[in-house]
C-alpha cells in the first residue's frame, strides 16, 4: 500500500472538479475525501488479502463516488462546527477499533495508552487504523486528542508518515494552537512534504481562523512555487467575504479564479447562490443562476434546494414548486439534510401528501435528529395541521432532551400562528423552567399570538420586550423571524395600525 501516497491521490484530485461538503461554513474536500479514503485504508488493513495492484482503481472510484453524493451535504445542514454527540452517535463505532479505544479515554489519560492496549493485543498500529482514528475524533469534535494521536505518530513513527499524516499534525496544530503555532510547525516538516497538499491546507488553517492578507501572501508563494490552488480556498475566500460590508471584493476573487486558472465548480456557484438568497436577493440570485447556466455548470441538488427555498419564502410558491421537483429528481438517496429541505418546502407549498410522505422517509432514517422534527412540527403548522404538529412535539419531547429555544420555539410558533395564545403562554412558562432562555424570535411569536387572539396591547408590550433583546444578523435574516415578523406586518396593515406596520417593516 506505500505505493499509494496522498501525492498521488491529490494530484489525481487536482485533474478534475473538487467536490465540497457540508454547509455553508465548511467546504474542506481534503478532510472530507481522507475520511472516506480512511475509512478505505482501515478496512484494506484488516484484510487478509492485499490487493495492492487495485488501489488506484478503488481510489478513482472512490473519488467518482464523493463527486456524486457530496453536494447532497451543503448549506442543507446544520453548520458544520455543529456536532452533536447525539447525532452523531459515537456507539456505533467498532468496540475492537483503535479508535474506539481513544475516544473513551478518560479525562487526562495519555493516548498512549489507547496504544499500549492496542499494541498489546498483538495488532500493530496501521496507517489506516491511524486515519479512521482522526476522523472520528475530528467528527466528535475531540480536537486535541486528535492532536495528541498525531503527535505521537510523528514522534513514535510506527510507520513512515507522509503527507497525509503532516496535513492532520498541521490541521489540529493551527486549531487548538493558532496560526502562528501552525507556521512553525510547517517551517519544520521535511521539505519533501511541502507540496501542494501542505500549502492548500495551511491556508485553508489560516482562513478557518479568520485571516485573509496571510492567506493571500501564501497564495502568492504557491504561485511562485507552481503549486496549484484549491478551489476550495476560493470558495472559503468568497464566504469570508460574504458580508454586506465586503461583497465589493467578491468579483475580484472571481477575478483571480480564473487567472489562477481554477475553474468555477457548482460548489462555488452554490455558494454565491447562497449569499444572494440570505439577503432575499431574487434578482441577484437569477443573475447567479443565469450565469452558471451560461458557463454550462449543471447544477445539483444543492442548487435547486437554495433557489426552491428562496422563492418559497418570497412568497414564490409556483417557482419554488419547479425547483422542488427538480430536487426531487436530482437528490441522491436519503440523505438527511435534503429531506429537512423538502419538509420545509412542502410546508410553504400546503402539500400535506408530500409532507407526511417525506416525514416517513425521515423517520426511517438510523437517527432522526432533533433538528428534523423542529421542521417538521413548523410544516404542519405552516399547512394548518395543529394536531399533527402537536403530535410530532409529544413524540420529539419523550425521544430528545428539550435543550434548546429552538426545540420550543417551533411549537410556540404554530400556536402563535393559529391564535392558540393560552397554549403557547403555557409553553413559555415551561420553556422558562426547563432552563431554556426565550430569545427575540420567542417574543416575535407570540407578539403575533397576542394579535391573532386580538390582544393587541399585549402583543405591542411583547413586541418591545423581543426588542430589547440582543438580535444578530444572523437572526434577523433567519426564515422564521422574516416569516413572523411579514405575518405581524399584514395584521397592523390590516387593523390601520400603519405606525406599527411601518415601524417592523423598516427592519426588515
Amino acid at each position: 500500500m506505500a505505493s499509494v501516497t496522498p501525492t498521488f491521490v491529490f494530484m489525481n484530485l487536482s485533474d478534475n472538479f473538487f467536490k465540497t461538503s457540508n454547509t455553508f461554513l465548511n467546504f474542506d474536500f481534503f478532510r472530507i475525501f481522507s475520511s472516506l479514503l480512511s475509512l478505505f485504508l482501515h478496512a484494506s488493513n484488516k484484510s487478509s488479502v492485499s490487493r495492492e495492484e487495485d488501489l488506484p482503481t478503488k481510489i478513482h472510484h472512490l473519488f467518482s463516488f464523493l463527486t456524486q453524493t457530496s453536494q447532497s451535504f451543503l448549506f442543507c445542514t446544520e453548520t458544520s462546527c455543529d456536532v452533536n454527540l447525539e447525532e452523531t452517535n459515537p456507539e456505533l463505532e467498532e468496540p475492537n477499533s483503535l479508535s474506539w479505544r481513544v475516544e473513551r479515554l478518560s479525562k487526562g489519560e495519555p493516548v498512549f495508552s489507547a496504544f499500549q492496549s492496542w499494541m498489546g493485543e498483538g495488532f500493530p498500529i496501521q496507517r489506516g487504523d491511524i486515519f479512521h482514528a482522526i476522523n472520528r475524533l475530528r467528527k466528535l469534535k475531540m480536537n486535541k486528542r486528535a492532536l495528541e494521536v498525531m503527535e505521537w505518530v510523528i514522534r513514535e513513527r510506527p510507520y513512515r508518515p507522509k503527507e497525509l499524516d503532516y496535513s492532520y499534525l498541521l490541521e489540529f496544530t493551527t486549531k487548538l494552537h493558532g496560526v502562528p503555532q501552525g507556521e512553525t510547525l510547517f517551517s519544520r516538516i521535511p521539505p519533501e512534504f511541502q507540496n501542494d497538499l501542505l500549502y492548500n491546507n495551511l491556508v485553508m488553517a489560516c482562513l478557518d481562523k479568520g485571516k485573509i492578507r496571510l492567506p493571500l501572501a501564501y497564495m502568492k508563494k504557491m504561485r511562485e512555487l507552481g503549486h496549484p490552488i484549491s478551489p476550495l480556498v476560493f470558495n472559503r475566500l468568497i464566504i469570508l467575504h460574504s458580508s454586506p460590508g465586503r461583497r465589493k471584493a467578491i468579483p475580484r476573487i472571481l477575478t483571480q479564479m480564473k487567472a489562477d486558472k481554477v475553474s468555477p465548480h457548482v460548489s462555488t456557484y452554490n455558494i454565491l447562490l447562497k449569499i444572494e438568497a440570505d439577503q432575499h436577493n431574487i434578482e441577484g440570485l437569477a443573475k447567479v443562476f443565469g450565469e452558471m447556466k451560461r458557463v454550462n455548470i449543471e447544477p445539483n441538488e444543492i442548487t435547486y434546494c437554495i433557489l426552491a427555498t428562496a422563492h418559497a419564502v418570497a412568497s414564490l410558491y409556483a417557482v419554488s414548486e419547479a425547483y422542488v421537483e427538480a430536487i426531487e429528481k436530482s437528490k441522491t438517496g436519503n440523505n438527511w439534510s435534503t429531506l429537512d429541505v423538502l419538509l420545509i418546502l412542502y410546508g410553504y407549498l400546503g402539500k400535506k401528501k408530500e409532507l407526511e410522505r417525506i416525514w416517513s422517509v425521515v423517520k426511517e432514517l438510523p437517527h432522526v435528529m432533533y433538528k428534523s422534527y423542529v421542521l417538521a412540527i413548523e410544516a404542519f403548522g405552516r399547512i394548518g395541521k395543529v394536531n399533527r404538529a402537536e403530535e410530532l412535539w409529544i413524540e420529539m419531547r419523550s425521544t430528545k432532551q428539550l435543550k434548546s429555544s429552538e426545540q420550543f420555539n417551533s411549537i410556540i410558533s404554530v400556536y402563535c400562528r393559529h391564535g392558540f395564545i393560552d397554549k403557547a403562554s403555557e409553553l413559555f412558562k415551561e420553556m422558562e423552567g426547563n432552563g431554556c432562555t426565550p430569545n427575540a424570535i420567542t417574543y416575535r411569536h407570540l407578539a403575533l399570538g397576542c394579535l391573532k387572539a386580538g390582544l393587541v396591547e399585549e402583543a405591542l408590550k411583547t413586541l418591545d420586550v423581543g426588542m430589547d433583546q440582543i438580535t444578530s444578523t444572523i437572526v434577523r435574516r433567519s426564515t422564521p423571524w422574516l416569516e413572523t415578523t411579514l405575518l405581524t406586518v399584514e395584521i397592523f396593515a390590516d387593523t390601520g395600525d400603519l405606525e406599527n406596520a411601518k415601524k417592523l417593516f423598516l427592519e426588515l
